[in-house]
């Protein structure tokens, strides 16, 4: 499904049903150099079990016309603009790595527009190492090697529907693949450079999950913690932050681990509507 957003047409994967405003509103954020796909299990099961699901490309992502976004600001206005373009009222967002800085920062900022937010593979601050800053700048094919192997738990981990011949990890790098040059050093400029994180999570007024890998190599559960803190010393009536860690699980936890993502999702948007 195609909106326009500031002139540009933007996508966004209604996970195969039509959306309406008589159903609830998930927004999926994607992670640096990814797309709409990396969420395909969630955002078709919440499709089919009541749902409207807007699983977005970013621009200069997928199928989303212009140039990637410079900041995590200027990304989060326009997940708000994108929201209200769509029209369907406020929305569940769930952000995952790079994604979920700006479902953090878009409820900071927008919060008449956010009804719940699920950070996953979260950090704060969301460091980039010089090392593979370097690499996503001057050696993409490199960087996406150093990505491949600090995202997953192992190079052989099963999916939710392992098949002959079939390897998350390297789907994984077909994706980055996909996206055009110098996609990935503009995400992670844009991670790297984010100060706002805690200061967004002591505003939003919003319920919170935060979901970590216990082997991510990327945004490992410790770097988590700051964020997690500031979420849970938001004073009454602010509900506290659900926090949890997946176990054996890494950075690219819907592929590794993608029912239990989806078990835990499910749980904190049921629990919300109870």
């Amino acid at each position: 499904m195609d909106f326009l957003v500031d002139g540009r047409y933007a996508y966004a994967y209604t996970g195969g049903c039509p959306v309406g405003a008589t159903r609830p509103l998930i927004v999926f954020i994607h992670g640096a150099q990814h797309d709409h796909s990396v969420w395909i299990l969630q955002s078709r099961f919440f499709a089919h079990h009541g749902f409207s699901v807007l699983a977005v490309d970013l621009p200069g992502h997928g199928r989303s016309e212009g140039s990637p976004l410079a900041s995590i600001e200027q990304l989060a206005d326009w997940i708000a603009q994108l929201i209200s373009t769509a029209g369907l009222g406020p929305a569940h967002l769930a952000g995952h790595s790079m994604g979920s800085l700006i479902a953090l920062e878009t409820a900071a900022r927008h919060p008449e527009g956010v009804l719940s937010l699920a950070l996953l593979g979260t950090a704060a601050p969301m460091r980039v190492s010089a090392a593979l800053l370097d690499a996503a700048r001057d050696d993409e094919a490199r960087a996406f090697d150093m990505i491949n192997a600090w995202s997953h738990s192992s190079i052989t981990v099963h999916p939710g529907c392992p098949g002959p011949g079939f390897s998350i990890f390297n789907q994984n790098r077909r994706l980055m693949e996909r996206q055009p040059p110098g996609v990935l050093h503009n995400d992670f400029l844009a991670c790297n450079a984010y100060e706002g994180a805690l200061a967004a999570a002591a505003q939003i007024q919003c319920p919170a999950l935060v979901i970590s890998g216990s082997r991510d190599i990327m945004t490992p559960a410790r770097a988590a913690r700051p964020l997690v803190e500031t979420l849970r010393a938001r004073p009454e009536p602010r509900p506290k932050a659900t926090v949890v860690e997946l176990a054996d699980c890494g950075h690219a936890m819907m592929a590794e681990q993608p029912d239990q993502v989806l078990k835990t999702l499910r749980q904190f948007w049921t629990e919300l509507d109870a």
